[in-house]
């Protein structure tokens, strides 16, 4: 089992694409009760969610949130349940919900398989600063 710090949601992001680091920053910026804390799929817990959850990484590969209390959601559902947690204005993006997963899940996806042609991609995965080291797991 994940071991994480009391009342923490841990977001699993791709590391190398830059749309999902413009995001993680995004959350950071934005995570004003310091509810979440990270880590890079390609990562040694990445590895070990992905291994418990038996998560097939060809066709979920960019964004999981987990909880020790929730479990593991993935595309769409990780991303507004995110959002909700960032409070207003963000928390308003969860209206989405009304919209089916399969619909959903349909735009996510679309968006994942185009990420790396649309935005790019690094190298390596990001390493984060002094400041925020203590909101990232290895």
């Amino acid at each position: 089992m994940i071991d994480l710090p009391k009342h923490k949601k841990l977001i699993l992001f791709d590391g190398i694409c830059n749309l999902c680091n413009s995001s993680v920053q995004y959350v950071i910026n934005h995570d004003k009760k310091n509810i979440f804390i990270f880590t890079a799929l390609q990562s040694e817990v990445g590895k070990e969610v992905i291994k418990e959850f038996k998560i097939d990484t060809s066709k979920t590969d960019s964004i999981l949130l987990y909880s020790p209390e929730k479990g593991i959601d993935y595309k769409s559902t990780a991303a507004l349940k995110i959002a909700n947690k960032l409070g207003f204005p963000q928390n308003l993006i969860s209206v989405f919900f009304i919209i089916p997963p399969f619909i959903r899940n349909w735009v996510y996806d679309y968006i994942a398989k185009n990420r790396y042609k649309w935005y790019g991609k690094k190298e390596s995965c990001m390493i984060p600063t002094p400041e925020l080291k203590n909101r990232f797991l290895e």
